[in-house]
């Protein structure tokens, strides 16, 4: 994957700019971050986005093999929401949306275009429900992805979902319960498939 020179020096010389637009929109930032393209960050009053050490975020589809179609979007839907970041994770055009907590470990790689969401953001028992505020968060809701977790390219991660250390997820699945550690697991809605079988 050739990435034109100007491109390059482009993104070398605005990496620092884009680290302090980060941390000017509130998101606590570890060192080492890299940021290629610009993310689009949204935060409630408080609220926290933290982002661990040597996370990586690509915005921009020359920078990833698949491409993105969207820049990374950081953004909390609430006061006292969280999103979490562990250090050294690698994120392609992704979207997380924690209306209470989402929570992503360390070496997380998360594919192209993936979405990531802790709440249905419209009521789904009531009608009409056009102009309903945002349904109250509970800590049922909450996401949590585990160290080492592989989530293939358009993948959706609803609330309430967990997936455990080491484990993959088949690209376009949607994870809508528990995952356990150390599978490959795929499908609408992801089941888990089989071990994962380190080398």
């Amino acid at each position: 994957m050739g990435i034109p020179l100007k491109h390059k020096v482009r993104e070398r010389l605005l990496k620092g700019w884009r680290v302090r637009r980060l941390q000017s929109a509130g998101v606590s930032v570890g060192r080492g971050v890299s940021v290629t393209g610009a993310p689009i960050i949204s935060m409630e009053p408080n609220s926290t986005i933290s982002v661990a050490d040597s996370v990586a975020l690509v915005s921009l589809s020359e920078w990833t093999a698949l491409g993105v179609s969207r820049p990374v979007i950081l953004r909390t839907l609430l006061p006292n929401a969280t999103i979490s970041i562990g250090a050294e994770t690698g994120m392609s055009g992704t979207t997380v949306c924690a209306a209470y907590r989402i929570t992503i470990g360390a070496r997380v790689l998360i594919g192209a275009d993936v979405m990531i969401a802790d709440t249905d953001f419209h009521e789904v028992d009531q009608i009409p429900r056009r102009h309903l505020p945002i349904p109250a968060p509970s800590e049922r809701d909450a996401v949590s992805i585990g160290d080492d977790v592989f989530v293939g390219a358009r993948s959706i991660v609803l609330k309430g979902s967990s997936i455990g250390n080491g484990s993959v997820i088949a690209a376009g699945s949607v994870v809508t319960g528990d995952i356990p550690a150390g599978v490959v697991a795929g499908g609408v809605p992801a089941r888990v498939l089989r071990p994962v079988r380190p080398e």
